[in-house]
C-alpha cells in the first residue's frame, strides 16, 4: 500500500529528484509549491511535477499572509539576526511549512518531506514547525537519509539521475552559488561565495542596482504606521500612494530596488554551529525597519523601548533557528503587540544611492516636547531638581572609589584566629 506524502516542492533540481526518488521508494506524492514571492514560473513547475510522477500538485499564493503575519510582526520586534541579517528566508520558511501541514490534512497524509541539507538551517525550521504543528506527522528528511546518502554524493549524482528518468534540467541550475528568493528579499550562499575574501560580482545580484549606478537624485518618500504597523507609502516627489499591505510591500521593494538598497554581506552562525557567508538583498523590508524603528524613538516609553531592546537578539535568535511556532514566541509577540500600541504617525525617508535616511516624524501619540527637551527653554522643568537625583545616584560610586582608594591586597592568614 502507497503511503501518502506532500512534498515542499521547487521545481528545481534537488526537490525534482527527491519526488522520483520517493516515488521509486513507494511513496504516493503530492507535491506542494508555495508562492512567498519567487520569480517562478508556477504554472512550469505544476507541469514539471506532474511529469515527474506527482499525484497532484498544489500552488498556494501566500505572499499577501508572508507579509501581513510573518513579516510585519517581525518588524514590531525589529528582528535583525546578529545586528545586520532581516531574516527574509528564515521568516518565509515555517508560513510554508504551516501550509505543507494543512495540505497533508488535507489529503489525509501521515507524511511531509523536504529537501532541505542536513548541514543547513532550513531542514530545522521545516521540521520544528511540522512538530509543532502536527505533533503526529512523520517528516522524510532524504538528505539525512543513510539509503539517499549512499546513492547521491553529490550534484553529479543527482545530474546523473535525473538524466536517467528523464527530468529536465534547467540552465538557472549552472549558477556557480545557490540562491533563495522571497517578497522578502533573496539570498546569495555557497559554492564560490564560500570564500569569505571574495567580493561578489555584480552579476550575483537580481534584486537591486550597484548603489553606484543608482539615480543621483533622492527619492522622497512617507510611510505611515499605526501600532507599529505600516498602513501607507506615499511618494513626495510623485505623489503614489499605496495602503494595500502586499502592494506597499511591493512598491516599498521597487524603490529600495532603484536606488540599490538593502544589500548585506555577512558571515553569520548557523544554528548547528558551522558559520556561513551570505550575500542578501533586502531593499523594501530595510526601508521599513529603518522608519519604524525611527517612529519608535518619539511614540514609544523610554523604559518600554529598552526592555523591548533587551529582547530584540532572543527574537530574532528564535525566529533564525525556527521556533516560530513555540511557547516562547507566543510570549514575546504578546510583549511586542504591547509595545506596539500607540507607535503611530509618518516618517520622512530619503532614499538615495544605497542610504536610508530618515528626515523628519511626526506622531499624534509623540512623547517629544519641543519646550521640554530645549536648551533655550525651561518649559516647566526645574534644573534645580536634578541636584537630589544626581546627589543620590552618586552615593554609591563615591563608595566605590573610596574603597579601590583604601583597598590592600587581601591577606588571609590575618584573618584567622
Amino acid at each position: 500500500m502507497e503511503k501518502k506524502l506532500v512534498l515542499a516542492y521547487s521545481g528545481g533540481l534537488d526537490t525534482s529528484v527527491l519526488l522520483k526518488w520517493l516515488l521509486n521508494e513507494g511513496y504516493d506524492v503530492v507535491c506542494f509549491v508555495g508562492d512567498v514571492g519567487q520569480q517562478d514560473n508556477f504554472r512550469e513547475v505544476e507541469n514539471k511535477a506532474l511529469a515527474t510522477g506527482a499525484s497532484k500538485v498544489y500552488v498556494e499564493d501566500l505572499r499577501r499572509e508572508f507579509v501581513t503575519d510573518y513579516i510585519f510582526p517581525a518588524l514590531g520586534g525589529n528582528a535583525v539576526y546578529e545586528g545586520r541579517y532581516l531574516l527574509g528566508t528564515s521568516l518565509a520558511r515555517p508560513l510554508l511549512a504551516k501550509a505543507q501541514i494543512e495540505i497533508a490534512e488535507k489529503e489525509g497524509a501521515g507524511y511531509v518531506a523536504h529537501g532541505s541539507t542536513g548541514k543547513g538551517n532550513d531542514q530545522v525550521r521545516f521540521e520544528l514547525a511540522y512538530y509543532a504543528l502536527n505533533p503526529e506527522i512523520k517528516v522524510v528528511s532524504p538528505w539525512k537519509d543513510p539509503h539517499f546518502l549512499t546513492q547521491f554524493e553529490g550534484r553529479s549524482d543527482l545530474l546523473s539521475y535525473a538524466k536517467e528518468w528523464g527530468i529536465p534540467v534547467t540552465a538557472n541550475e549552472k549558477k556557480p552559488f545557490s540562491e533563495d528568493e522571497n517578497l522578502m528579499h533573496i539570498s546569495h550562499e555557497a559554492g564560490i561565495l564560500e570564500d569569505p575574501l571574495l567580493r561578489p560580482d555584480e552579476n550575483v545580484f537580481s534584486r537591486s542596482v550597484s548603489p553606484k549606478d543608482a539615480p543621483d537624485g533622492e527619492t522622497l518618500i512617507e510611510i505611515h504606521f499605526a501600532d507599529g504597523v505600516p498602513v501607507a507609502v506615499v511618494n513626495l516627489d510623485d505623489g503614489t500612494t499605496t495602503s494595500d499591505p502586499l502592494e506597499m510591500f511591493i512598491y516599498l521593494n521597487e524603490l529600495g530596488s532603484r536606488n540599490g538598497i538593502g544589500r548585506e554581506d555577512l558571515v553569520e552562525n548557523r544554528y548547528i554551529g558551522i558559520k556561513s557567508r551570505g550575500v542578501y538583498e533586502t531593499p523594501g523590508a530595510t526601508i521599513l525597519w529603518a522608519a519604524h524603528r525611527d517612529l519608535e524613538g518619539v511614540a514609544m516609553d523610554k523604559e518600554v523601548m529598552h526592555l523591548r531592546d533587551m529582547l530584540v537578539p532572543k527574537f530574532s535568535e528564535l525566529i533564525y533557528n525556527g521556533f516560530w511556532f513555540s511557547p516562547e514566541m507566543d510570549f514575546l509577540m504578546s510583549a511586542f503587540n504591547k509595545s506596539q500600541e500607540a507607535i503611530d504617525g509618518r516618517v520622512r525617508v530619503s532614499l538615495y544611492k544605497g542610504n536610508v535616511t530618515v528626515i523628519g516624524r511626526e506622531s499624534p501619540t509623540s512623547l517629544y516636547d519641543q519646550d521640554l527637551s530645549s536648551m533655550e527653554v525651561e518649559g516647566g522643568f526645574d534644573a534645580t531638581d536634578s541636584l537630589g537625583f544626581i546627589n543620590i545616584s552618586a552615593i554609591r560610586l563615591k563608595a566605590h572609589n573610596i574603597v579601590l582608594r583604601q583597598r590592600r591586597p587581601y591577606d588571609w592568614r590575618k584573618q584567622r584566629g
